[in-house]
């Protein structure tokens, strides 16, 4: 149901924003990249990871990585990746469709500076095959992100 309830959060929030169901899969950066025609660092993914007890979103650059040092400079602590099922627990999407939008509960998200790059970029939509193309700003305001500079 993680598909709906990106869909519902559409509808709710930026109707004129539709999500874009594929054939092809695009579970990975590279798929992605290929499924929707764009620069792989135009796809926005999505990290889901806990700082001490709290479990966060950071939403990057396709190709970028984490930067430990800036991470750690900015909470303290080095960032844990949730492994494939606490993700599902705590977003409702699937690895490979996970994103900012229609989470059954508020989690705290970063977007990284490395989106601004580009008028627009291409997060998942819920599904390992299900995307949005949507302003990198844009974006950020619809899930009351914050911007962070935290990959390399």
């Amino acid at each position: 149901m993680s598909l709906d309830s990106v869909r519902q959060f559409f509808i709710t929030h930026a109707p004129d924003i539709s999500v874009i169901v594929t054939e092809a899969s695009s579970a990975t950066v590279a798929l992605a990249a290929e499924a929707h025609g764009v620069e792989p660092d135009q796809i926005a993914k999505t990290i889901c990871l806990r700082i001490g007890e709290d479990v966060v979103l950071v939403v990057t650059a396709g190709t970028k990585r984490l930067d430990n040092r800036k991470f750690k400079d900015r909470f303290g602590v080095k960032p844990r990746m949730l492994d494939a099922d606490a993700v599902v627990e705590m977003t409702s999407h699937p690895v490979g469709g996970v994103c900012p939008f229609g989470l059954p509960a508020p989690l705290k998200v970063y977007c990284d500076i490395s989106l601004k790059n580009w008028i627009e970029v291409v997060p998942a939509g819920g599904a390992t095959n299900a995307a949005v193309r949507i302003e990198p700003h844009r974006m950020a305001d619809l899930v009351g992100a914050e911007w962070a500079d935290l990959c390399q």
